[in-house]
């Protein structure tokens, strides 16, 4: 859904429009330095907002997704996958608690298809699944005076990821990376008042940058073209705390246990660089050195320094033979910032 009064107002600021997102504000190079060391502010219309309400909202959720629901709270965010009854990856959210209803974050051109699927399950549950994208607005913001700028408007910080705080008319999300990143949600009229304020202090950059601190943050995506293609821990949703092992039953839990408790996650999610002027696609394969395929690309952006960064899911063994490739150019595997052994919940 598109929220024009926004849009309208983001293009009267400098957005360079490209497919219905924010590819740049006039220069994605310079936007993209600006995105590793500075302070940059980026619209999030890339994203769509589901909104879950009703009596049964919550007991619907818990029995659809892989996190536990029933841990969202006021100050209180995380990610959850969403599977079909084969423990694929259908969509992956980010959920948290606005105007005290639940919702959900995801890939704008996954927003109706899921929500469509969402209501099939409901029902004689009292439950409404309505996208609020139209008006609702969600912007990010990264950068060491982040915390500093964002205490304008909200009179708590989120100092840990996934904490978040509340305001009237808005909601701020502390996320994970290297710098502190956080989202806000809010109504339109309100998130114009931060943008127009934070303007003086912020970098606006487009949508390529977004992405590339989400690539670097370890945060994978799921898009049309790698629907059904990942069980959650290939994409190293456990290691990310979204997948809760002691909830009970959702839909594809068996397989996302069974994964677990037998240790068989033979694929996981790397960060690597690739230098090529070519945007990989999400749904690349990655190939070894028969050029069999044993991957695939799920996450890309273009990199400060040139090429592109990607999150990778391949599997450990090719890994473990010698170098993989995406079009014949090899990957550069760099750690991401986090474990694979990470503790689980």
């Amino acid at each position: 859904m598109a929220n024009n009064d926004w849009q309208e107002f983001l293009f009267i600021k400098g957005a360079v429009f490209t497919n219905g997102t924010i590819s740049s504000f006039g220069n994605t190079e310079k936007e993209l330095a600006y995105a590793h060391t500075d302070n940059i502010i980026c619209d999030l219309s890339h994203l769509d907002l589901l909104e879950i309400s009703g009596d049964d909202a919550l007991a619907f959720l818990q029995g659809q997704v892989t996190n536990d629901v029933k841990l969202l709270s006021d100050n209180h965010a995380h990610y959850t996958g969403y599977c079909s009854p084969k423990g694929r990856l259908l969509a992956l959210f980010l959920a948290f608690k606005f105007n005290k209803k639940l919702h959900l974050q995801l890939n704008h051109k996954l927003a109706e298809p899921i929500a469509k699927r969402l209501k099939m399950y409901v029902m004689r549950s009292k439950v409404h699944i309505n996208n609020i994208s139209d008006n609702t607005v969600s912007v990010g913001l990264s950068g060491n005076d982040a915390p500093q700028l964002l205490s304008s408007f909200f009179t708590q910080i989120p100092q840990h990821a996934y904490e978040t705080s509340h305001t009237d008319g808005a909601t701020l999300i502390r996320l994970s990376g290297a710098l502190p990143r956080f989202e806000i949600v809010g109504q339109t009229e309100m998130i114009k008042t931060i943008w127009q304020t934070l303007k003086t202090s912020c970098k606006p950059v487009g949508k390529p940058c977004w992405e590339w601190l989400e690539i670097q943050a370890g945060i994978p995506d799921i898009v049309v073209t790698t629907q059904e293609e990942f069980v959650p821990q290939m994409v190293n949703l456990d290691c990310l705390g979204a997948i809760n092992f002691k909830k009970g039953c959702y839909t594809g839990q068996e397989i996302v246990a069974r994964t677990h408790y037998l240790g068989k996650v033979k694929r996981r999610t790397q960060l690597a660089h690739i230098a090529t002027s070519t945007p990989p696609q999400a749904g690349n394969d990655v190939t070894n050195q028969n050029n069999d395929a044993v991957g695939k690309i799920v996450r890309s952006a273009p990199a400060p320094s040139g090429g592109y960064d990607v999150l990778a899911e391949v599997r450990l063994e090719a890994l473990a033979e010698g170098t993989v490739f995406w079009n014949n150019l090899a990957l550069q595997i760099q750690p991401l910032p986090y474990s694979f052994d990470a503790t689980t919940h």
